[in-house]
């Protein structure tokens, strides 16, 4: 989108825009009616995020006083400090933080956009299914539409929302147990998955690992089929995927991990939050070696996050919701760049 602060062409996206102020107000009346507490923290981090496959932005902190220069990324998810403030006592707390996300650009990707967190002590994963229904509907009425949209599909947030676990929806769109490709929960080999995938016609390629295979099963036969008619909340992912989310405690195979699901687009990904310090370092260690295997580098350990664990992260749950992907299906917009106020050039 070339030049587009030209009147005649941000005249065509004013419309969307507004619609985004709406939404915005919705989301800040939703949260004071349930008492959450609206924080702001900074997107200069020591440790940008471990998930391998995300690129951060580096920059560099220059202290007056020490003389010298630190390393500091721009946060690819304002996560390790909204938990750090749980830590210090805070109960409910949500936040609207510009982060930053570099190589990503797409009719869905922005290399910074907009991202919506809350986080509850005492809540469950379950409970923040219940909340982002509520959430989700009240931003569809506060956009004045009847169905939320995007690519010529439609799903109504007010009608009853279909819950699916990942074992279930790989069975209802593959015809594959899941699970049993999976015999050891935290380090699944790719042997077995790679034979059912051919056997329905996805061939694994060379240097794939399980959750490689994984997505590409997923992208292809089960996401294009989700949140149609009405949004899909898919739920307990494998463990081996579990990211920041603790195992449930009834069922090791599985992690208290939950997406959202609207007209095909992932909305939003939730977790019952891990509050074990050394499980999380061991994930984050290894997190670090597998990106460093695929990419060739690797960022480093946020020890004060670790310590914040240490000392005491109350049971907890918290979700992050992509918010310009919400403004995308409630006023129909394709690409992401129609909802942004100023993209990024």
């Amino acid at each position: 989108m070339q030049e587009w602060w030209r009147p005649d062409r941000f005249a065509l996206r004013r419309v969307r825009l507004d619609t985004r102020g709406r939404i915005l107000a919705a989301v800040r009346g939703f949260f004071a009616d349930r008492g959450f507490v609206e924080v702001d923290t900074p997107a200069l981090q020591v440790s940008p995020g471990l998930e391998p496959h995300l690129r951060a932005f580096t920059t560099k902190l220059h202290d007056p006083q020490e003389g010298h220069a630190a390393v500091r990324y721009l946060h690819t998810s304002p996560e390790f400090a909204m938990k750090k403030l749980l830590v210090a006592g805070m109960p409910r707390i949500w936040q609207l933080a510009h982060v930053f996300r570099d190589g990503e650009r797409s009719a869905t990707h922005h290399p910074e956009f907009s991202m919506l967190e809350w986080y509850r002590t005492g809540a469950s994963y379950r409970d923040l299914m219940e909340e982002c229904t509520a959430l989700v509907r009240a931003c569809q009425d506060a956009a004045g539409v009847r169905a939320l949209t995007w690519r010529g599909r439609s799903a109504d947030a007010m009608r009853e929302w279909q819950r699916m676990s990942v074992a279930e929806a790989f069975q209802r769109y593959c015809g594959l147990d899941l699970l049993a490709t999976a015999p050891d929960p935290e380090r699944p080999d790719i042997g077995s998955l790679a034979a059912a995938a051919s056997g329905i016609g996805i061939e694994p390629h060379p240097g794939d690992d399980w959750e490689t295979l994984f997505f590409r099963i997923f992208l292809d036969r089960i996401e294009p089929r989700l949140g149609r008619g009405a949004p899909t909340i898919l739920y307990d992912y494998p463990l081996s995927m579990a990211a920041l989310s603790r195992r449930r405690p009834d069922d090791p195979r599985l992690a208290e991990r939950f997406e959202v699901y609207i007209c095909g687009l992932e909305l939003a990904n939730a977790f019952g939050e891990l509050t074990d310090a050394a499980e999380q370092r061991a994930r984050f260690l290894a997190d670090q070696a597998r990106k460093r295997q695929l990419h060739g580098h690797t960022y480093a350990l946020d020890e004060d996050f670790l310590a914040a664990l240490e000392h005491g992260l109350p049971a907890c749950a918290g979700i992050a919701l992509g918010f310009d992907r919400l403004v995308m299906l409630a006023t129909g917009a394709e690409n992401i760049e129609e909802v942004l106020w100023a993209p990024v050039r």
